[in-house]
């Protein structure tokens, strides 16, 4: 009986060792560090991974707008406002995150570089809530003008938006209960 436990404890010892080499992200060596830029890295892994082509996305939130403008059945007087909240929603050219040039960061020691990096996230995330409080201001301009019955309906399109979206356990297919009436 004590012969057959060695090779099956080889066996497992084995078995373990290979499962943790092959489950170990591509693009990462020993210890976990990373080796080079992988497929993730280059918007090329898994199909739905990575970087969405932006005229899909453009054409997904046009579709999304004119779906939800139908339904807010918007008046002559509001449509000034509708302009300015659906300019508001479109991505600055800008909010594209800056990094620093590789051979002036060859240049700094570790700790230089670590500050260099901190200033950039440091100026990215304070340019990303510049655009957010823009997008809020033409938000609730755009709200305040709407009917009380059109303010209902705006509510619960952009409640299904962060309740439901994929990011919250949900469909993330637009569908949902708002569409237009034929």
């Amino acid at each position: 009986m004590k012969s057959a436990f060695k090779p099956l404890l080889l066996a497992a010892i084995l078995t373990s060792a290979s499962f943790v080499a092959f489950s170990q992200a591509p693009g990462m060596g020993p210890g976990g560090a990373m080796m080079g830029a992988g497929p993730m890295h280059q918007g090329m892994g898994h199909p739905g991974m990575g970087r969405m082509d932006p005229a899909k996305m453009q054409a997904r939130m046009e579709k999304r707008l004119a779906v939800l403008k139908a339904v807010l059945k918007l008046t002559p007087a509001q449509e000034g406002a509708w302009t300015s909240f659906t300019a508001s929603l479109k991505p600055p050219a800008d909010l594209q995150v800056k990094h620093p040039d590789a051979i002036e960061m060859a240049k700094l020691t570790t700790p230089e570089r670590i500050d260099k990096m901190k200033a950039v996230h440091t100026q990215h995330m304070n340019d990303m809530n510049a655009a957010m409080d823009k997008r809020a201001e033409a938000t609730k301009t755009f709200y305040a003008a709407l009917t009380p019955e059109q303010q209902k309906v705006f509510d619960a399109s952009t409640l299904r938006h962060w309740v439901f979206a994929g990011h919250r356990g949900g469909p993330r297919d637009g569908k949902g209960p708002l569409q237009p009436k034929p």
